[in-house]
């Protein structure tokens, strides 16, 4: 095995181990431990952003942004929706007429704001009682309501 007769062979080899593990614990750091807020899986936040959409405009009109950052704020972190995942959502929901979107001028910008409409106040309800149904049956299932 002549290469192994080379100075330093077994020195650098040592320091790309070394490299290897700071790289791979860095990555499970980032990926297992690094976010302290637990973020809900896609399959499950894809159906919540209807409910979490209606419920704050409900209470007032929000453009897009405020809408993605107001859910992020009131859930501590644990929904987040990037503005290129949520305005499919709202456009889909605004062709079903339960939203509607105006541009408006602000802050020297045009900005796309959305209000609910008489049908998503509508649909608001039935929905809250579809997910607390559904939050009642996996309690039943799996013990997760004081989790």
């Amino acid at each position: 095995m002549p290469g192994l007769a080379r100075p330093g062979f077994f020195a650098a080899k040592i320091r790309q181990f070394r490299l290897d593990l700071r790289r791979r614990s860095i990555y499970m750091y980032s990926e297992y431990m690094g976010n302290i807020h637990k973020q809900v899986p896609t399959g499950i936040k894809r159906g919540s952003a209807e409910l979490a959409i209606l419920s704050l405009l409900a209470r007032e009109a929000l453009h897009g942004y405020q809408i993605a950052k107001r859910i992020e704020q009131e859930t501590g972190g644990t929904l987040r929706f990037d503005v290129a995942s949520l305005y499919p959502v709202l456009y889909a929901m605004e062709k079903r007429g339960w939203v509607r979107g105006q541009w408006e001028q602000a802050g020297g910008r045009q900005r796309r704001y959305y209000a609910i409409t008489a049908e998503g106040r509508k649909k608001l309800e039935p929905l809250r009682a579809q997910w607390r149904d559904f939050f009642r049956a996996l309690n039943r299932l799996a013990g997760v309501q004081n989790a």
